[in-house]
């Protein structure tokens, strides 16, 4: 659809406490591990480069051994995920 502009929740004021950080690194890395059990499922493999006609797709490995971008992104999703909780009124408590 050509008119669709995304409205996400507006997280630019919460910031995060640094003893969110270990839940953080575990939902960015259940994260990837979510991502590529649904390939694996949909017949995916790993290959050293992305090939959508064979299934094959490099970022098919542990979360330890992604490269820092790669790991960056999904840290950027856990952190909007743990920032809107929190927008949304909800408290994290350890």
């Amino acid at each position: 659809m050509d008119n669709y502009i995304p409205l996400p929740i507006d997280t630019s004021r919460i910031e995060l406490p640094a003893t969110l950080l270990p839940l953080l690194e575990g939902l960015a890395r259940n994260t990837h591990e979510v991502w590529a059990a649904q390939r694996i499922k949909e017949g995916w493999t790993f290959g050293s480069a992305r090939d959508d006609q064979t299934q094959k797709h490099p970022g098919l490995i542990p979360f330890a051994e992604l490269p820092e971008t790669e790991k960056e992104y999904d840290r950027n999703t856990a952190i909007e995920t743990l920032k809107v909780v929190l927008a949304l009124g909800y408290r994290i408590e350890l």
